[in-house]
């Protein structure tokens, strides 16, 4: 359905039970999952925008379909910086859209979003993306049910030491909390977080909720994928607007 939308460069949105994808002329604008912290969270978290002044951009602009605009026009966030910190929430909501359980596909033609056009995205770059980002996942731990489940913590006898952004994950792993719920809280991008969470399961200190799997023994060498830091690895996108999101990702973490 989205080659044909894309094909006949629809306007409206796209709607799964796993996000939303909202197309003007056939491309991408914005995108929203239940499963990745929005805008709003990656500006606000990271200190950028004021929790008020994101509340007051949309009372002022939503219903002209410009809040994006407006952020920039009354200086509260560069151009550049809104495009970048868009891009990374619309790929995180799109992983989420784009994922084979995310059941079947309606789209509602002439809806448009209150945020306003940031920056376009070919369909096909969108779909590339999130098939990258599914391959890497499972090239870190093959279990896709650690993406949504609560993530539960599990005894490290042997005490390994962790990175302060991967302790600060599994500080968070009461079984309550999912991975977005946890990227919510710590205004990390979602991506990031379930790469984490999928190393942290490879390395026994999560569990995997469906049980499968067996977790690198305590104190193994386990593979490099699952005790590397989390970086954005090279990607299948040779465009310029993927390697500045890139490098603002990396620069939130």
């Amino acid at each position: 359905m989205l080659v044909r939308l894309a094909d006949e460069r629809a306007t409206g949105v796209l709607v799964r039970d796993g996000g939303t994808l909202y197309l003007a002329d056939g491309q991408v604008v914005h995108a929203e999952s239940p499963d990745a912290p929005g805008l709003d969270v990656l500006l606000t978290a990271s200190g950028r925008l004021r929790p008020d002044n994101w509340a007051d951009a949309v009372a002022q602009a939503a219903s002209r379909r410009e809040v994006g605009r407006y952020l920039v026009d009354s200086g509260q966030v560069a151009d550049g910086e809104l495009e970048i910190c868009h891009l990374g929430a619309l790929f995180d909501a799109a992983f989420f859209a784009l994922a084979r359980a995310s059941g079947p596909s309606r789209f509602r033609y002439g809806v448009a979003h209150w945020m306003g056009r940031v920056r376009p995205v070919p369909t096909r770059v969108v779909e590339r993306e999130a098939l990258r980002r599914s391959r890497l996942l499972d090239s870190v731990w093959p279990h896709p049910a650690v993406d949504t489940a609560p993530v539960e913590r599990r005894p490290d006898p042997a005490g390994r030491a962790l990175s302060p952004r991967r302790q600060s994950l599994l500080d968070l792993a009461d079984g309550v909390r999912t991975p977005a719920a946890i990227a919510r809280e710590l205004g990390r991008p979602a991506f990031n977080t379930l790469i984490e969470v999928r190393r942290l399961a490879a390395a026994g200190l999560i569990g995997t909720p469906d049980g499968s799997g067996t977790p690198a023994p305590t104190g193994s060498a386990a593979p490099a994928a699952a005790t590397a830091e989390a970086t954005e690895p090279p990607s299948v996108l040779d465009s310029a607007l993927l390697r500045r999101l890139r490098d603002a990702l990396e620069a939130t973490l």
